[in-house]
């Protein structure tokens, strides 16, 4: 392989309200400058292109939030001799479940039946002759948040009240598969870098840990490593994680898959130290990351491993003396692999945006500020609200009637966001709030309630 003697000049890309993935630090040993360019939503395209064209830079490396995709779609047709890292296109599940569900599709990936309705009617239509129990969910966004936007529905009824509280857009609906666990699998140019189960405690369905769940690290079956590679490969992603059901059927089914995930720091490490041999031709060498290696990280108690970094392997050299080798961490199994970069787009807008595309006439809540926000650019409606008007203190006064939300967590929101802010975030993607120091998963349900409360009053 020919060694090029000048690198591209790397961007990092952050946007403001959103927790940053990666960090200068995760590129240990990148000779030249690491610039950093920041999103600041609103009408914020021509600065953001100009800057990055100011900066002369080659690559771009940061993970898109839901709200933002699909302004990073004009971005990058913007900036034709950019890339993007990871590619918008293996960024597309990140955007929605319907996403997940139309990639799994369209590479024949096994998946929970699912039906996916923009017109109301037909989506009771659907749900009045289907079996139950099925599983709801809110669509849009890639992550759950503990669980809390997946709903088991047992009957028609349930069905219909669930959307009637909360006016879920489009109607995503999934069949119940009773699981004995799922599986969450990292991958670093499609090999394998990390797997756990998440179990569910006994009498729940829900795996996530924030609702009572366990997690392990031991025997990760081959053929759930198996399906996590394919549909990476298939997403062409430079890295990339898979939730993998374990069905009480002994099926696997994949329930989420993205670019977009939590991952301790030294995972984040040697992401850098792919995407470094990944664009410098060979100058830098390819990490060394032995299959299974998360059996023995993982008997490390996770506070200490959220603050390792630059964990390294050398390749083993066997010695023997009777010519038996163990070959389980053969790196030959999965090996790390090139992830080949394509300037054609293989999910365009024009022809996979449902959410803009086709949405029905509806009605936003609006606020009287004009503060740019996370999404404020955007034109997704996700949910039927009243038309009203809020200002600051109408904002001040409904978060103080949320249980748990005190004045010095308000004006951290409000500080933040605005009124304008918080109300795009309840509309559109309400994780966004999350970023407020202590405002976690069950104060954020309790805020949603108490918001679709405000919101009916309002009819």
């Amino acid at each position: 392989m020919t060694i090029k003697n000048t690198l591209p000049k790397i961007g990092l890309l952050y946007l403001d309200y959103v927790l940053r993935f990666f960090d200068k630090s995760n590129f240990k040993g990148w000779p030249d400058k690491i610039e950093q360019v920041t999103y600041h939503w609103g009408n914020d395209k021509a600065r953001f292109i100009a800057e990055v064209k100011r900066k002369k830079i080659d690559v771009l490396i940061g993970n898109i939030p839901a709200t933002a995709y699909e302004t990073f779609r004009d971005i990058a047709r913007s900036l034709p001799n950019v890339r993007f890292l990871p590619s918008l296109d293996s960024q597309f599940a990140n955007k929605s479940k319907e996403n997940v569900t139309h990639f799994c599709r369209k590479y024949n990936l096994p998946a929970p039946h699912t039906e996916i309705f923009y017109i109301p009617e037909k989506a009771k239509k659907y749900l009045a002759s289907t079996q139950y129990p099925k599983i709801i969910k809110r669509s849009y966004g890639p992550s759950n948040y503990g669980g809390y936007f997946v709903h088991k529905v047992d009957s028609y009824e349930q069905a219909l009240a669930l959307l009637n509280e909360k006016n879920y857009y489009p109607v995503y609906v999934q069949d119940f598969i009773p699981m004995e666990a799922d599986i969450r699998v990292m991958l670093v140019g499609h090999k394998p870098v990390c797997a756990f189960w998440r179990r569910p405690p006994e009498g729940e369905w829900l795996t996530n840990t924030s609702q009572g769940g366990s997690m392990d690290y031991q025997d990760v079956p081959k053929n759930v490593l198996e399906l996590a590679v394919l549909a990476s490969k298939a997403a062409n992603a430079e890295y990339w994680a898979c939730d993998i059901a374990l069905g009480k059927d002994g099926k696997l089914r994949i329930l989420e898959c993205a670019t977009a995930f939590a991952a301790f720091p030294y995972i984040r490490d040697w992401i850098g130290q792919y995407l470094m041999w990944l664009l410098s031709d060979g100058r830098f060498i390819k990490p060394n990351i032995p299959l299974y290696n998360w059996e023995e990280l993982g008997k490390i108690d996770s506070r200490l491993l959220r603050t390792m970094r630059h964990i390294g392997f050398s390749r083993y050299t066997p010695s023997q003396d009777c010519g038996e080798l163990f070959s389980r961490m053969d790196d030959e199994n999965y090996p790390i692999l090139d992830t080949k970069y394509s300037a054609q787009e293989e999910w365009p807008s024009e022809i996979w945006n449902y959410q803009d595309n086709f949405k029905l006439q509806g009605i936003v809540v609006s606020a009287k500020t004009l503060k740019t926000v996370p999404g404020s650019d955007e034109t997704t409606q996700l949910n039927s609200y009243p038309s009203m008007q809020f200002d600051d203190a109408q904002i001040r006064e409904i978060l103080s009637q949320v249980k748990g939300i005190g004045e010095k967590m308000i004006d951290e929101i409000m500080n933040t966001f605005g009124a304008h802010g918080v109300v795009e975030a309840l509309n559109t993607a309400p994780e966004q709030l999350c970023t407020v120091k202590n405002l976690k998963d069950k104060k954020l349900e309790k805020i949603l309630t108490h918001w679709q409360q405000v919101a009916k009053s309002c009819h």
